[in-house]
């Protein structure tokens, strides 16, 4: 399922391309290029539940900010690793994420058919929920930044 978000993000949401695409067309889309068809509709599933939490009427989604300290739950510990909740974090700390943008990025990493969740899949799934949510542009474009400049060092 992770796949084929990931080719979704890069084909269709991320680029620069204005196209409308509906539901049959883009399960086709996707089966030509390979994935199952299973895949397919939990990945869109889990598109259509991405943009339902902007709506939501969740706890965590209409508090108010303030300092509070994240405590992990069993579950999120087991699957999310040390070094991804160190960086969920620092994405915190340096106001890319907030308290509201944290806990969508937690759900939908939880709602991942993935027995645990690396560091770069997390930041991939932080891309696609600040890309989601209105008013978020400037956190998308410093999240974005930080991911293709880490790349990008890595190859000087």
């Amino acid at each position: 399922m992770f796949d084929i978000l990931m080719y979704l993000f890069e084909n269709f949401i991320h680029s620069d391309v204005e196209v409308e695409v509906n539901h049959d067309e883009l399960t086709d889309e996707l089966t030509r290029a390979g994935f199952r068809q299973q895949e397919i509709h939990k990945a869109l599933a889990w598109l259509e539940r991405l943009a339902d939490l902007q709506d939501s009427q969740k706890p965590y989604l209409n508090r108010s900010e303030g300092h509070t300290t994240r405590v992990f739950t069993a579950e999120e510990t087991a699957r999310i690793d040390c070094a991804s909740r160190g960086f969920l974090i620092y994405l915190e700390n340096l106001g890319v994420l907030d308290g509201t943008t944290r806990e969508m990025v937690l759900d939908r990493v939880m709602e991942l058919d993935m027995a645990e969740v690396t560091l770069d899949d997390l930041k991939w799934v932080v891309l696609m929920v600040l890309f989601n949510v209105p008013g978020c542009e400037e956190a998308y474009d410093q999240m974005e930044g930080l991911l293709f400049e880490e790349a990008e060092g890595l190859l000087h």
